[in-house]
């Protein structure tokens, strides 16, 4: 029988015994068994067990040196039991192949480094076996709450913990000697005892704070001791009160918080020791033992020293006292319990410092010094513990917290912030804009991965939050509270503007293909680019509309977030096109809307809150659809035609709102944006099926849309309501009540009528009897009722251009978030406000103009209107000179509908213009008018710019200073002007006779290079003109600016001139002389007769606009009717009242700078003018004493040559001499150039006269000149050019610059002489010349 392994043999025995157990082929005493599948259970127990393939060792196998340290293979599934091994396989070889990494974990084996691990001592025993270890009946107690702890386990638990503190009474035993072989422990020497101050009680163990962490661990403790020594030698030398004193001075530098935890830390410290030296007393004499005393503070040893020393420290007062038996509370941490102290009191603000803005759970703004009870919640936060609110950083904060109903919370106040912020609120309490604050923070991007939550509530909240950002509070509202206005249904798109200008290409294409292209650079861009621009189109790039879809048709949330998300795509597809195409083709977004909230069919709901909007009507889904329907034609269609909108419209139209089983204000609403949305589909022409005799139908559109035999019977059914609501006019409160009624009823009756008089069926007698009717019943009396003047006359009070102050860009309105800034609501005298008369008197003359144009007789009765006091007043405070309105996109609306009203009263004019003359007051009263509208006009408005440029911008009948003596009186202007203004003219009356009769080709030329492009002209026109199949979007274009600019007068001449600059073979003169004629003629009238019509353009521009004139064509100017032309013109702009604001300095419109465009005139003057005398006054004009100096250096400096060509005689000046000399010339250089070129001879006074006496004018003023004041390098120039000019050769210069004494135009010299010198100068003259031939003469 094979013996067993017995201790201590080693592995050379274990193996032998191996080989001597496989040479005798006995049977092993344990059986391998392969356990089975858990999952499978014993499906091969029956298999014999594996006995063959046993385990082998060989040591001779293992290699010498170990393999490298590679990652061992990664571990491998367990086999199946069912998988067989093969027999025939050595065991020995299998675990080589599959565990060929043994060596490597044999190697692995580290060494823990010690050196830096202390080595605490035995305590000594006095007894020679441990203590027997006896169950207390403590521990008996206890072991029922130990859980699994085993006895044993508890009770080294709690011997370690016993250790840890110290040594325990029992165990401390009198000192004896080391018995032998032990380490002896060393007897505590003076170094290492405790020191005491002098005077005082208070020892210092050892070191406190310096502990030597970092250092080498044979240095760390003896440098430690080192730095304590010297701190109690420098303690020990210092007085009490110098202590007192320096200890007062660290606590005045330290941070507050780090001297608490000095004290909290040295208290427990203090504690600890105290506890341990109680344990020690009843034990008899303490053990010599090398262990460190507790470590003890200089600042909190004992409470009576600490007292003496610092009287002034108050102690951490809590409101519980901590217990040691409490769970965790066996060590205090003061420092980490001053959250639980009493709040200290408010800071009251003693400076005008800016504080950190804090708000309430309710996104209130609260003051600084307000102090609120802790009870509301609102002082959980670190920083200024003592102030209520939450800071913006703080709500930050918290959305990023794990639990969910913290970032529901953190999110519902931003959102309670930016309603109130966009609301107008916080007005100029808070310095700059809360919405840019936060979207420059990433606010936008945390809301969309807060919809990513997989709480319901955080989704519920950032959809709320994202609304609150998005839909400015009381856009909607103005927007449907103007839908039925004229031409209501347009609206501007709400998004920023876009900085770069499209090509003409561009202009020249279609909104619908602009909107659908996007630039590659759009597409690459990454969202939090795009959204610093447009904040749309950066939430429309991280997958917003899927996410939201997703909710929609998911979870299934309530109905405020059901409303929260229309609202939000509402505003998304009122962003542009693109952003609506991107919501209707977002895959099952608005089926599932159509689908659930707009139902063909739905169970009753009863009034109050409604638990699901699931399967019911929803007024805000079918606004969703309407908003959509708006962005463009195709849009419209699809709705239509792929979401089943027939029968839902069908089923909401058909009945009453009464009849749908809604609650009244539900059924209300869907009613009216169901009407609404029909009234969209039928401006493109579409939804006509939708008519039959009994529909609600929308008024406006029906009658384009059917035969006229179904709408004919509809004008006894609107007429009388409109008479009905008439009689309310002179009751205020009702009349507001029921104003979009007669508006709708007004602009009905024109449509009507309008579409009456088309019938080729029809008989004309029939509409215009009716029509006359209809005038004589309704209109007249209409007209002369006093309450219509009382509307007239708040038309005043009610304009944005009357009143431009009143719309100023909103404190909060982020440029990459453009909202109509109507949060506050519009107060009642505005043009949107519940007040305003201009939504009635619009459709009142759209009503007017429509009869006017049909029946011509009553053309006259009708444009009585027209002499209302309060229109006329409204239209002077409109033409006169003032500043206009900033546009902004609330701005650019409602301007677009004021000016529907005047161009109605323009074209009402017109009409009645043509029939008999208008009075001459009021026919220059409406062409001032005409000429403002054109220049104001904005993007869709383009058909109402070309008719103005039709009718009654260029028509004979609004210029009544042609018939009532214009041309003579200007001709007598002239006459009176001789003396002052010396311009060769050809009568200035002839000029503007001969203007009025070439006043057709003046227009032709204006409309082909002022109309607006051709798409966008058929665009604007399909939409005015009513021709539905044209019309492609209700969406008009950004409103960037007017569609012409303020110096639209200029507008050919400044085409040719660029027209000119690309061609280098130049133009057909024929083209050039005609319309350089036409612009030139009709500046002329404008400056004549209609002077505040150029008011915005600056005299500087004007001036710059008449040299294009010369630059065009090297023989344009030498023709006479030019010549004559850019003459009076010249004189205009030099008249007193016009001279002092020509400002070459300012920024110009169109030019980059004066001074380039003054050198180019320069180059064609030398070139082309061969002393032309009016080029020449051109040249001069700039050339004044107050105009830059670059001016003149460009000149004298650069094109001294065409010094020989300026020859314009001084008495052609345009303006006085004066202008040219004074104030005398300071700058060096000039003065230098002027004597130069009078040295030289390239300035004669029979080349260029009025130069000459410029230059001779500012040297001999220079020469004289005798400034304390002046530079070194001024004397010496002066000096020098004095010497040179008293040894001038040629006389008549010399005495020029020595005797020039005054200007004097009448001369021939264009100055004055001293016959003699003063005595002042001839001193002076006689004193630096004297030096002559002693020093020389210096080169200047």
């Amino acid at each position: 029988m094979l013996s067993r392994p017995k201790p201590g043999e080693s592995e050379v025995d274990l193996l032998h015994f191996q080989s001597q157990f496989l040479a005798a082929g006995a049977a092993p005493a344990v059986q391998l068994v392969k356990k089975g599948n858990r999952g499978g259970g014993d499906a091969n127990s029956d298999r014999p067990p594996l006995q063959d393939h046993r385990d082998v060792v060989m040591l001779d196998n293992l290699p010498d040196l170990p393999p490298a340290l590679v990652p061992s293979p990664p571990k491998r599934a367990r086999p199946s039991p069912g998988h067989c091994l093969p027999e025939d396989e050595d065991p020995e070889e299998r675990l080589r192949r599959h565990d060929q990494h043994i060596t490597a974990v044999l190697t692995k084996i580290i060494e823990r480094d010690t050196s830096s691990v202390a080595v605490n001592l035995p305590v000594p025993s006095g007894v020679a076996f441990p203590a027997v270890f006896l169950r207390s009946r403590d521990t008996q107690g206890k072991s029922a709450t130990s859980g699994k702890r085993s006895i044993f386990a508890q009770e080294i638990a709690a011997r370690r913990i016993a250790e840890a503190k110290g040594p325990s009474v029992g165990e401390v035993v009198p000192n004896v000697g080391p018995p032998e072989g032990a380490v002896t422990c060393e007897t505590p020497t003076p170094r290492n005892q405790g020191c005491q101050l002098p005077g005082s009680s208070h020892s210092f163990q050892g070191p406190n704070l310096v502990t030597g962490k970092g250092l080498r661990d044979q240095e760390a403790e003896q440098e430690a001791q080192t730095i304590h020594e010297e701190n109690i030698a420098r303690l020990q030398a210092m007085a009490p009160e110098e202590i007192l004193q320096e200890q007062q001075r660290l606590l005045a530098q330290l941070d507050p918080s780090l001297v608490a935890f000095l004290r909290s830390h040295s208290h427990t410290q203090e504690q600890t020791g105290e506890t341990a030296s109680e344990e020690q007393r009843p034990g008899g004499p303490s053990a010599n033992v090398t262990k460190e005393e507790p470590l003890m503070s200089a600042f909190a040893s004992e409470p009576r020293k600490r007292d003496k020393l610092e009287p002034e420290a108050p102690a951490l007062a809590l409101p519980v006292t901590p217990q040691k038996e409490w769970l965790h509370m066996d060590t205090v941490e003061l420092e980490k319990l001053h959250w639980t102290q009493d709040l200290p009191p408010v800071r009251r603000q003693q400076t005008q410092e800016r504080m950190q803005a804090r708000f309430s759970l309710q996104g209130e703004l609260l003051a600084p010094d307000v102090d609120l009870p802790t009870h509301l919640g609102l002082h959980h936060h670190g920083e200024e513990a003592e102030r209520a609110g939450y800071s913006l950083q703080e709500l930050f904060h918290l959305t990023r917290s794990q639990v969910s109903q913290q970032r529901a919370l953190a999110l519902h106040v931003l959102a309670q912030v930016i309603s109130r912020a966009q609301a107008g609120e916080f007005g100029d309490r808070l310095a700059g804009s809360v919405l840019s604050l936060l979207l420059d923070a990433g606010f936008l991007f945390l809301l969309r991965f807060s919809l990513d939550d997989r709480v319901d509530g955080v989704i519920a909240t950032a959809i709320r939050a994202l609304r609150a950002l998005l839909v400015a509070p009381g856009d909607e509202e103005l927007l449907d509270s103007t839908f039925s206005w004229y031409h209501g249904a347009l609206t501007f798109p709400l998004m920023p503007s876009q900085e770069d200008k499209e090509d003409e290409d561009e202009d020249e294409e279609c909104p619908a293909g602009k909107a659908k292209r996007k630039s590659p650079e759009e597409e690459s861009r990454p969202p939090p680019d795009l959204a610093r621009h447009d904040v749309i189109k950066g939430l429309l790039a991280t997958s917003l509309l899927p996410r939201l879809r997703y909710v929609l048709e998911v979870t299934y949330p309530g109905p405020a977030v059901v409303l929260d998300i229309l609202a939000v795509l509402i505003r998304l597809a009122r962003h542009s096109l693109e952003s609506a195409t991107r919501v209707l083709e977002c895959p099952r977004l608005i089926e599932t809307i159509v689908r659930e909230f707009l139902p063909t069919s739905w169970s009753p709901v009863g009034a109050g809150p409604t638990p699901s909007l699931y399967k019911v009507p929803c007024a805000t889904a079918m606004k969703l659809l309407r908003v959509l329907a708006s962005a463009g034609r195709n849009i419209a269609a699809r709705l239509l035609s792929s979401f089943d909108l027939r029968s839902r419209l069908c089923r909401i139209i058909a009945e009453a709102p009464q009849e749908l089983a809604l609650p009244p204000e539900e059924a209300e609403m869907l009613s009216t944006e169901a009407l609404r949305l029909w009234a969209v589909a039928a401006s493109y022409g579409q939804g006509g099926y939708l008519y039959s005799d009994s529909a609600e139908a929308s008024l406006s559109a029906t009658p384009s849309l059917v035969t006229w035999t179904q709408v004919s019977g509809l004008q006894p059914l609107v007429e009388p309501c409109l008479r009905q609501t008439l009689k309310l006019l002179s009751r205020p409160e009702m009349w507001r009540a029921v104003g979009p009624v007669p508006v709708a009823c007004l602009l009905f009756l024109g449509a009507y009528y309008q579409a009456w008089s088309q019938q080729p069926s029809s008989c004309p007698e029939d509409w215009l009897q009716d029509m006359q009717r209809l005038s004589e019943e309704l209109l007249l009396p209409l007209l002369s009722q006093p309450t219509l003047g009382s509307l007239w006359d708040s038309l005043r009070h009610c304009s944005l251009l009357c009143n431009p102050l009143s719309c100023v860009p909103a404190l909060e309105a982020p440029p990459s978030l453009v909202s109509l800034g109507c949060s506050g609501g519009c107060p009642r005298l505005s043009l949107a406000g519940s007040a305003s008369p201009f939504p009635f008197l619009t459709a009142l003359l759209s009503l007017l103009n429509t009869l006017a144009q049909i029946h011509k007789g009553l053309c006259g009765q009708l444009a009585a209107i027209l002499a209302a006091p309060g229109l006329q007043n409204y239209f002077l405070q409109c033409v006169a000179p003032g500043a206009a309105p900033h546009l902004t996109p609330f701005s650019a609306w409602a301007l677009r509908h004021e000016y529907h009203l005047q161009y109605l009263a323009l074209a009402l004019a017109q009409k009645a213009a043509a029939l008999q003359p208008l009075p001459a007051t009021h026919a220059a009263l409406y062409h001032g008018m005409a000429l403002a509208l054109l220049s104001r006009l904005l993007p869709g408005s383009e058909y109402l710019t070309h008719e103005l440029l039709l009718s009654c911008v260029f028509r004979l009948e609004f210029l009544p200073e042609r018939t009532s003596g214009g041309p003579e009186a200007a001709d007598f202007s002239d006459q009176l002007s001789l003396g002052s203004s010396r311009v060769p003219r050809c009568g200035q009356g002839t000029l503007l006779a001969q203007a009025c009769q070439d006043l057709p080709s003046i227009r032709n030329c204006y409309l082909t290079h002022c109309s607006p492009a051709r798409a966008s002209l058929l665009a604007s026109q399909a939409l005015h003109r009513g021709e539905l199949q044209r019309v492609p979007t209700l969406l008009l274009p950004m409103p960037t600016e007017p569609l012409l600019p303020t110096d639209w007068p200029f507008l050919p001449l400044i085409r040719l001139y660029h027209r000119a600059s690309d061609t280098p073979s130049g133009l057909s003169p024929t083209d050039t002389m005609g319309t350089a004629m036409r612009v030139l003629q009709w500046v002329l009238v404008l400056e004549s007769w209609r002077p505040q019509a150029l008011w915005a353009v600056p005299p500087a521009a004007r001036l710059a606009r008449l040299m294009c004139v010369f630059l065009v064509d090297s023989e344009l100017f030498r023709e006479s009717p030019v010549q004559h032309l850019v003459a009076a013109l010249l004189a205009q702009l030099c008249q007193p009242q016009v001279l002092p604001n020509l400002n070459l300095d300012c920024r110009l419109p169109g030019l980059t700078s004066f001074p380039d465009l003054y050198a180019n005139f320069l180059d064609h003057f030398e070139a082309v003018s061969f002393g032309d005398h009016l080029f020449g006054a051109l040249v001069l004009l700039p050339l004044q004493r107050r105009f830059s100096v670059t001016l003149r250096l460009a000149l004298f400096g650069e094109h001294v040559g065409a010094l020989r060509a300026l020859s314009l005689p001084l008495t052609q000046l345009p303006v006085s001499l004066e202008c040219y000399t004074v104030p005398p010339e300071d700058n060096l250089a000039l003065l230098q150039l002027y004597f130069r070129t009078l040295v030289t001879g390239a300035l004669r006074p029979r080349w260029c006269p009025v130069l000459y006496a410029v230059a001779v004018a500012h040297v001999n003023s220079f020469i004289f000149s005798q400034d304390p004041q002046s530079s070194d390098e001024v004397k010496a120039a002066r000096r020098s050019m004095l010497q040179k000019t008293w040894l001038l050769a040629d006389e008549g210069l010399r005495q020029h610059l020595l005797h020039y004494k005054l200007p004097n135009s009448t001369l021939p010299e264009g100055f004055e002489l001293y016959s003699q010198l003063p005595p002042l100068r001839q001193h002076y003259l006689q004193r630096l010349t004297s030096t002559v031939l002693q020093n020389g003469v210096s080169e200047t």
